[in-house]
């Protein structure tokens, strides 16, 4: 018999997280390519509902797929009885929602927002669409990326089937984004990232560093010193 799964602890994933909203996802991207981690920025059509929203944080996987079948023909699913979807969310994650190319319907919506959110999450990542996009905006601490917003409910055209199990999201770079349960998800109006648990630590040093880099360069450029020399002296443009 297996015991609950083991939850990251809340005040390390708060400050992982307020680290990474320091940065930006340009800086990140770049030090995941140069660490040979090109193809983990997600379909860029996948966008904050607000542009100044971010996002980041350990990811609570949802994988969901197109199902034409009412409720009472579905099989009986222990995971996910008496609306076990939320049950096993924990302080800081980030709900991220593949739905394996269902492009019409809000398989989100405001109320389970709502109760993502009272269950810790911190935000939402669709690779599809949500419902109630004014009163999704309004919810205080979650921050919601979305492929587009639908009026359509998601009964008889598609449906959750696991949670936190790997999932794949449309890619930028390639096909599809392998995401497992616990990989970094960071994301702001340039796009998301899914950052490898395992390559968080170097991952996100590297990024501090090179921010650090063009926050100098920034300064000497602005200052009027030429390009070509701050380029020579920093080696980043």
């Amino acid at each position: 018999m297996t015991g609950a799964p083991v939850r990251p602890d809340p005040a390390a994933v708060a400050q992982t997280a307020k680290r990474l909203k320091a940065l930006y996802t340009a800086v990140v991207y770049d030090v995941m390519d140069e660490l040979g981690l090109p193809h983990q920025c997600l379909d860029l059509a996948i966008a904050p509902l607000d542009r100044s929203l971010q996002v980041a944080g350990p990811a609570y996987t949802v994988m969901a797929s197109p199902d034409v079948r009412e409720r009472d023909e579905m099989p009986a699913n222990s995971k996910l009885a008496d609306f076990g979807v939320f049950t096993q969310m924990y302080e800081g994650c980030v709900v991220v929602v593949g739905a394996a190319g269902e492009r019409q319907s809000g398989i989100w919506g405001e109320l389970m927002s709502n109760a993502s959110r009272a269950r810790g999450a911190t935000g939402v990542v669709i690779d599809g669409g949500i419902r109630d996009g004014r009163l999704v905006r309004e919810i205080d601490g979650l921050s919601v990326f979305a492929r587009y917003t639908s009026p359509i409910e998601s009964l008889r055209r598609s449906r959750i089937h696991d949670i936190e199990v790997p999932i794949s999201m449309a890619g930028t770079l390639t096909s599809q984004v392998r995401v497992d349960p616990g990989d970094w998800v960071f994301g702001d109006e340039d796009g998301v990232l899914v950052i490898p648990e395992d390559a968080l630590d170097e991952v996100l040093a590297k990024s501090e560093e090179a921010k650090d880099t063009e926050d100098k360069v920034r300064q000497e450029v602005q200052a009027g010193v030429p390009v070509i020399d701050v380029y020579n002296k920093y080696g980043r443009l």
